[in-house]
């Protein structure tokens, strides 16, 4: 039962040290700026991107706080505080996830939230300048064109929509630039790129929030099984049978006893 115990210990401080690290990230995450990455981030200010931010600036220094407590609880086998940690780790998780769950209607309203927005700054020649300068260089860098198709700029296209017709056609129109994948069709005129530009904004929108729920998540995974573990460990004399003690005159008693007779 040693053995056992000193075993479940070392599991105790391994999972505490992981919960300890993903209260790290949570802060790196939770502080960070990932949402300025991107691109015409103008156009989605109306959109609640942010959300988990403040969640993880929280319970980041929180969580590391508590890992703190847990791994010094379980490396010097105080059970009391093992007690404690578990419990005060079960009040965070209930608390995080109570806080959090509104991320995932979040992230499920995404896809709708977006096209609406698509759908009333086009046209894109009549959109605020910034927006068209950003949009541009979304564009050029991509070989997109548009947020759902080129038609959304009508028949002002930008010069960062054209491309290169494929090589084997014969064509009298002059090419802007050239498209990394070749797909090019032909609009008022001008061989353009016939891939929107919209999924790529869509997968920049919502590459933050994703991270957010895998963060959660995994510190959902790593609480659950830290709380297991030091409760265990902590209740360890309830569940652990106690060691029987022979003394020398049991030992004699039992070996000198008559043995019954059979008659």
């Amino acid at each position: 039962m040693a053995g056992c115990s000193s075993y479940l210990r070392g599991l105790a401080i391994c999972v505490t040290v992981l919960l300890l690290v993903s209260g790290v990230v949570m802060i790196g995450v939770g502080f960070s700026s990932i949402d300025d990455n991107v691109p015409v981030a103008e156009l989605f200010d109306q959109l609640s991107s942010g959300d988990g931010l403040l969640v993880l600036q929280v319970f980041g220094p929180v969580t590391v706080f508590l890992s703190a407590l847990g791994i010094i609880a379980a490396a010097l086998n105080i059970k009391p505080l093992l007690c404690v940690f578990s419990a005060l780790i079960f009040v965070e998780f209930v608390a995080l996830m109570i806080v959090a769950s509104p991320l995932v209607q979040v992230q499920a309203q995404m896809d709708g939230a977006v096209e609406e927005l698509f759908l009333n700054v086009t046209p894109l020649h009549r959109a605020e300048r910034y927006i068209q300068t950003e949009l541009n260089k979304l564009e050029a860098s991509d070989s997109c064109c548009g947020l759902r198709s080129f038609e959304d700029w009508e028949n002002q296209l930008p010069v960062s929509c054209l491309c290169s017709p494929p090589p084997d056609l014969d064509t009298k129109v002059p090419p802007a630039n050239s498209s990394s994948d070749g797909l090019c069709v032909v609009s008022h005129q001008f061989w353009v790129h016939s891939k929107a530009c919209g999924p790529i904004l869509k997968s920049y929108l919502s590459f933050p929030i994703k991270l957010r729920i895998g963060i959660i998540s995994a510190f959902a995974t790593i609480t659950m099984a830290a709380i297991a573990l030091c409760l265990a460990l902590g209740l360890e004399k309830y569940w652990k049978t106690p060691p029987v003690e022979t003394t020398v005159d049991d030992y004699n008693r039992v070996k000198y006893q008559p043995k019954p007779s059979y008659t």
